[in-house]
């Protein structure tokens, strides 16, 4: 196996053992470049609608290869939107693990771009992420306001946020 397919392996392999026998998976002996911290966020899609998204933007394990079997596991059976992924649904997902970069403070929007950086908004105790080059998020504008709903912080001008960007490596499996 290839290091670039390391990563959405890693997530099916998990999800599948947590789903299908209640079990979480040890952290397996992982590519060096996965062996060190960083935030990860493992999307979830079936028949190419988001069906769980959950991420930590900085890390809360010892390592990628960890922060990956946390994620997919809370992906699969907590976002609150979606109901627990089943046993059933296994072999429909589609899993993407995006590792960031640390987030760095932008001064203006002008540093934002939708199709390149992820992007935070944080005030107070509250905060937003969105990931880069989602579908249907072309604008900067759009981007912002959309991490804004996120945080709960809608009416909040931008002036009175802090804003940091991000960039991500993507991981999908091979079709």
């Amino acid at each position: 196996m290839e290091d670039k397919e390391f990563p959405a392996y890693l997530a099916r392999k998990t999800i599948h053992s947590y789903i299908r026998e209640g079990k979480t998976i040890s952290s397996p002996s992982s590519p060096k470049e996965f062996q060190r911290k960083s935030g990860v966020f493992i999307s979830l899609h079936k028949k190419g609608r988001l069906r769980g998204c959950i991420g930590t933007f900085l890390p809360t394990q010892k390592s990628i290869a960890e922060e990956i079997i946390k994620n997919a596991i809370s992906a699969a059976t907590q976002d609150p939107r979606f109901p627990p992924v089943e046993e059933g649904e296994l072999a429909d997902l589609e899993i993407s693990v995006d590792v960031l970069n640390k987030p760095e403070p932008v001064k203006s929007k002008d540093d934002l771009d939708p199709k390149k950086y992820g992007v935070v908004v944080k005030k107070g105790w509250r905060t937003g992420l969105l990931l880069p080059d989602l579908e249907g998020v072309d604008r900067i504008e759009q981007q912002l306001e959309i991490a804004k709903q996120k945080a709960g912080l809608g009416g909040v001008p931008e002036e009175e946020l802090e804003i940091h960007r991000f960039r991500v490596t993507r991981y999908e499996e091979a079709a």
